[in-house]
């Protein structure tokens, strides 16, 4: 991506212990951005949160589950972040918790490619 360039993030605002199949959703998403040859996605994991259910869940040491809110972040150009959303509709037409998806475009003000290490 070129410095000065416009792009879109995809937000996705979903729950540590959500699940596709039996693998955690936000890893099911980095893998898919992987395989679409998105520029890049992070998981961010919240210290505390909730979501439409008003429910608190926080990170203490003597809560029995480790249930955390978790944002997935995607930026790449607008044509790809909007082809890729498509692809993940599937995923989340099969999760019958909640979640929150956002979209906005932004301006990559500077970018560098990182190197991969060969030992």
């Amino acid at each position: 991506m070129k410095p000065l360039s416009e792009a879109k993030r995809l937000r996705i605002y979903i729950s540590s212990t959500d699940k596709f199949r039996y693998s955690p959703l936000y890893e099911v998403i980095v893998y898919a951005a992987r395989r679409y040859g998105l520029a890049g996605a992070t998981v961010f994991k919240g210290v505390m949160g909730y979501g439409s259910s008003s429910e608190i869940h926080s990170s203490k040491l003597w809560e029995l589950s480790e249930k955390l809110p978790v944002v997935v972040e995607i930026i790449d150009e607008p044509e790809k972040i909007e082809k890729f959303y498509e692809t993940l509709k599937p995923y989340f037409e099969k999760i019958d918790k909640g979640y929150l998806i956002t979209t906005e475009d932004i301006s990559i003000v500077t970018h560098k490619t990182g190197k991969k290490k060969i030992f």
